[in-house]
C-alpha cells in the first residue's frame, strides 16, 4: 500500500475551493470522505484485541489527523485537528465522518456524530457528541 501526504494548508485550500463552488453543501462530501477513511481505519484498529479506541487514537495521531484525542462514551475531545482553520463554524467534517464510522463499528449500530465545539471557531479543543440513532 502506498501513502500520500497532504498538508494542513493544502486541505484548507481544497475546502476553500469546494466552498467557493458549492458553499456549505460540500461539507456533506467531506463528511462522506471521512466515513470512507474511517472504515479502513476501524478495520486496522480492530486488529488490536481489547484496545480498539487506543488503537484508533494511535492511528489518528500517526496519520496526522490529530495531535491528541480522548474517547468517551458520548463525547470525543480532539486537540490539534488537521482540519482546523479560521472560521465561524465547525470545520472538522472529515474527522466527524471518521469518528462516526469508528463508533458505528464498535457499537454495531448507527450513530450521529456532531461537532459541538471547534477550534476553528475559537474554542480551545474540538468536541464531538456521539448519539445512537
Amino acid at each position: 500500500m502506498r501513502w500520500v501526504r497532504v498538508s494542513q494548508v493544502e486541505l484548507a485550500k481544497v475546502r476553500e475551493l469546494y466552498e467557493g463552488v458549492m458553499s456549505h453543501a460540500c461539507h456533506g462530501l467531506f463528511f462522506r470522505e471521512g466515513a470512507v477513511l474511517g472504515s479502513d481505519l476501524a478495520d486496522d484498529a480492530k486488529k488490536v484485541p481489547g484496545q480498539y479506541f487506543p488503537a484508533v487514537g494511535n492511528i489518528l495521531r500517526e496519520r496526522g489527523w490529530v495531535e491528541d484525542i480522548e474517547f468517551g462514551d458520548r463525547t470525543v475531545t480532539v486537540k490539534g485537528s488537521i482540519e482546523v482553520g479560521q472560521s465561524d463554524i465547525p470545520t472538522c467534517h472529515r474527522l466527524r465522518g471518521i469518528l462516526r464510522t469508528v463508533y458505528e463499528r464498535d457499537r454495531g449500530t448507527r450513530v450521529n456524530c456532531t461537532e459541538e465545539d471547534c477550534a476553528s471557531a475559537g474554542h480551545t479543543v474540538c468536541r464531538f457528541r456521539i448519539e445512537e440513532i
